[in-house]
């Protein structure tokens, strides 16, 4: 055990974490908040708003993540001139701001399909026993179909979180100092493979500590459904 790189570099990388953590936290929420109207226009009646949604969900989908990543932070230098005219250039020479950006939309693909796939699964008779009682659609989606869905959809979300969580480690390549950034720095300091190992055990510790939040919270908010 190399003590000294590890004094060295150990508060380093806790910070690297806390970078790592912020990254995943707004990506996720994002993606959330985008995987609404995204996942109700690939169910919706216009052609072109399903278009649209299957596109978008299509690329960032069946795409690799370091290459949205390289096309966001690279590509924006392509059209500084048209960025700077309107205000914009000032985020996307940020290198987080272009993660958080491509993390949100990725993940915002996913997600969509996820909440997509849960309200399809919630049983047709449930929303023809809210129409029986005279509910209006936007209220039987809003406190019928939906709380269901987000049931359903506890499990992949969980999955989804514990990837973007190591996902995430692709910020580094475009000079974030997220814990792999911290990693990488201290590596080409000390050519100490030992520093890669103290990252995976991070890593491995804060998906541990989401799985099990996660079964918490998946236990609770599903224990109607349990037999007494």
């Amino acid at each position: 055990m190399n003590w000294d790189a590890l004094a060295t570099y150990g508060p380093r990388m806790l910070q690297g974490l806390v970078v790592t953590l912020q990254l995943v936290a707004i990506s996720i929420t994002l993606g959330a908040l985008l995987s609404i109207p995204v996942a109700l226009a690939r169910m919706s009646r216009s052609r072109i708003l399903r278009a649209i949604s299957f596109g978008y969900m299509y690329f960032f989908r069946g795409t690799p993540l370091l290459a949205q990543v390289f096309l966001v932070y690279y590509g924006a230098g392509q059209f500084r001139t048209q960025l700077d005219s309107i205000g914009l250039w000032w985020l996307f020479k940020d290198a987080f701001f272009c993660c958080v950006l491509t993390f949100t939309l990725n993940t915002g693909a996913y997600q969509a399909e996820i909440l997509r796939g849960a309200i399809r699964a919630v049983p047709a008779g449930q929303r023809e026993a809210a129409m029986s009682l005279g509910l209006k659609p936007r209220q039987i989606f809003r406190k019928i179909v939906m709380p269901q869905a987000i049931l359903i959809a506890l499990r992949p979300l969980g999955n989804e979180v514990i990837l973007m969580v190591k996902g995430s480690s692709v910020a580094a390549i475009v000079t974030v100092f997220d814990l792999m950034g911290v990693t990488r720095l201290a590596y080409s300091r000390t050519f100490d493979f030992q520093v890669y190992l103290w990252a995976a055990v991070l890593y491995l510790v804060v998906v541990e500590i989401i799985r099990r939040v996660w079964d918490k919270l998946e236990h609770r908010l599903t224990r109607h459904l349990r037999s007494a």
